[in-house]
């Protein structure tokens, strides 16, 4: 059986960036970031979740973080430059990004936005992101990660 290929699969086939996909069942509801590490056996400091905000000027900012922590609202608004940033409704993120909720992947939206990683990300030699679609996720070095979305990195999560 032919592998499934996301968008974000294709983008990084494009970029001939090395990758390993992993897939997890999904049936039970849990999706969330925490329970996908634990069906996939992985640190949860390696496995990052992206969000999708808006700023005061009305840009479109995705920020991406370890899934155990909590994107700091103040911390994120100054890494872009915004006066504050807002989660987006979930029921923007598939217009906004072509991905839905549980499935939103840092690579290959349908437009590239102001990318931020959390700056743990820089001591990892791995990070797994979705890979675009729920059920799949994708595990990359940030290296070669962060270049292809034009992602920066700053201090965005909550402390404790």
């Amino acid at each position: 059986m032919a592998e499934q290929k996301t968008n974000a699969m294709r983008m990084l086939d494009k970029a001939k960036i090395s990758y390993q996909t992993y897939t997890y069942a999904h049936e039970d509801g849990k999706i969330d970031g925490v329970s996908v590490a634990e069906k996939l056996g992985q640190d949860v400091r390696c496995v990052f979740k992206t969000l999708v905000t808006r700023g005061a000027s009305h840009a479109n900012y995705v920020f991406v973080l370890p899934v155990a922590k909590e994107l700091d609202l103040k911390k994120a608004a100054k890494a872009v430059g915004e006066k504050s940033v807002e989660l987006v409704h979930v029921d923007e993120i598939n217009r906004l990004t072509g991905y839905i909720r549980g499935g939103c992947s840092p690579v290959g939206m349908k437009k590239l936005f102001v990318t931020v990683f959390d700056e743990s990300v820089d001591r990892l030699p791995k990070v797994i992101v979705s890979g675009g679609k729920i059920g799949f996720q994708i595990e990359t070095s940030p290296q070669d990660l962060l270049p292809l979305v034009q992602a920066k990195t700053a201090p965005i999560t909550m402390e404790g």
